[in-house]
C-alpha cells in the first residue's frame, strides 16, 4: 500500500477496519465460498482486501492459497497480518467494496481476498525483513509474494509469524524452534493411569461443559477430545464440535487436540484448560508442555480448573525441564 496513499487508506479503514456485512458479499459469491465464510466467520462481518487486476498480480494471486498468511504493508511499516479464508476475482464485488475515489477510469481492485483473523501491527517492515533473508532496505514494489524457500527456511526456525513480529514489537527475545532430538513428551504420571471414580468423572465432564459453553457465548468455536464428545453430546445436547481440530494452524494438532477444553478459531487458539479434579494440579501442567515446546512463542492464556480444596494446591514441583520452561 503505497505511504500517504489517501484513497488506499479509505478502503482500509472501510473494509479492513470496519469490516464488512456478509449480506454486502453474498450476491456477489458463489453459494460454495458463501458456505465456508459464514463456517469461518459466523454472524461477524468480514476483513476483505483488493488488488488490480495486472497480469503480475494475476500470476501472483493465482498461487495464494487458504490459509496463507498475508501481511498489509504501508510504505516502511506493517499495518496487518491475517490469514486468506478465501478469494475470487470479482468485479462486481470489487465495485460494490471500492469506488475510484480520485476518479480513476482503470477499473477496480478485482482480484479479492477474505482475511481471518486480521490482527494491526505498526510495526517497521526493516525488521520483518531479515527473518525471511531479505536486506532491511528492501523496497515493496505493489502486490508481493515470498518465496516457497524463504517459508521453508523461517518456519524451520520459527513456529508462529505473528507471535514473533509481535516479540520484535516489544523488544523480546525470540525463541527458535528446539532441535528435534532436544524434544522429549511430557512423562505420563502413574496417578493418571488410574481410572476416576464415576463422580469424578462426571465432574470432569459438568466442568468441560461450562467452559465450553462460556466458549460459545463468547463467540469462541470450542473442542474437547473426541473422545469426550459424545459424552456431553448425549447429556447436554449440544452438537456444536467441529469435525476436525486444526485445519489451517501453526502448531500441529496432535500437540493440542487432546487438552480438556480448547477455545478456538479457524486460524488460531486463543484459551486453552486443563481440568483437574483428582490430582494435585501439577498433574496438568504436562499437558501444556508438549505444545510450549513445539511452538515456543505461542502465547494464548493457558488454564488449570480445580477444586480450590486440598490436595489441589500446588505442591513443590520436581525440577523438571517442562515445569520450568511453564512456569518462567
Amino acid at each position: 500500500m503505497p505511504p500517504g496513499n489517501a484513497e488506499a487508506m479509505v478502503h482500509y479503514e472501510d473494509t479492513i477496519r470496519n469490516k464488512v456485512a456478509f449480506e454486502r458479499i453474498a450476491p456477489h459469491i458463489s453459494s460454495s465460498l458463501g458456505r465456508r465464510l459464514q463456517q469461518i466467520f459466523g454472524p461477524h462481518p468480514i476483513a476483505v482486501w483488493g488488488s488490480r487486476d495486472s497480469a503480475a498480480n494475476r500470476a501472483k494471486y493465482d498461487r495464494m492459497n487458504d490459509g496463507d498468511e498475508i501481511l498489509i504493508v504501508e510504505g516502511e511499516t506493517i499495518r496487518l497480518l491475517g490469514r486468506i479464508a478465501g478469494k475470487l476475482i470479482s468485479l462486481p464485488l470489487s465495485a460494490e467494496l471500492w469506488k475510484n475515489i480520485r476518479g480513476d477510469t482503470r477499473g477496480g481492485w478485482n482480484l479479492v481476498y477474505f482475511i481471518a483473523n486480521p490482527r494491526e501491527i505498526d510495526l517497521p517492515f526493516a525488521k520483518f525483513c531479515p527473518l525471511f533473508g531479505f536486506k532491511e532496505n528492501l523496497q515493496l514494489r505493489g502486490f508481493t509474494s515470498i518465496a516457497k524457500e524463504r517459508l521453508e527456511t523461517f518456519y524451520s526456525q520459527y513456529d508462529d509469524l505473528y507471535s514473533i513480529l509481535i516479540r520484535l514489537k516489544k523488544g523480546d527475545r525470540i525463541q527458535e524452534l528446539p532441535e528435534k532430538e532436544d524434544y522429549r513428551p511430557a512423562p505420563v504420571r502413574d496417578e493418571e493411569l488410574t481410572p476416576p471414580a464415576e463422580r469424578e468423572l462426571s465432574d470432569h465432564v459438568k466442568m468441560q461443559w461450562l467452559l465450553s459453553k462460556m466458549g460459545r457465548q463468547a463467540g469462541q468455536t470450542v473442542w474437547v477430545p473426541k473422545n469426550d464428545q459424545q459424552r456431553i453430546i448425549s447429556e447436554y445436547d449440544f452438537e456444536e464440535f467441529p469435525e476436525s481440530f486444526s485445519p489451517g494452524l501453526d502448531t500441529e494438532a496432535k500437540y493440542v487436540e487432546n487438552i480438556d477444553v480448547v477455545w478456538k478459531e479457524q486460524y488460531r487458539i486463543d484459551a486453552a484448560f486443563e481440568i483437574e479434579n483428582s490430582t494435585s494440579i501439577y498433574s496438568g501442567l504436562p499437558g501444556f508442555a508438549e505444545p510450549t515446546m513445539v511452538a515456543t512463542t505461542t502465547f494464548e492464556p493457558m488454564f488449570i480448573s480445580s477444586p480450590s480444596e486440598p490436595p489441589h494446591r500446588v505442591p513443590k514441583p520436581p525440577p523438571t525441564t517442562d515445569f520450568l520452561l511453564l512456569m518462567k
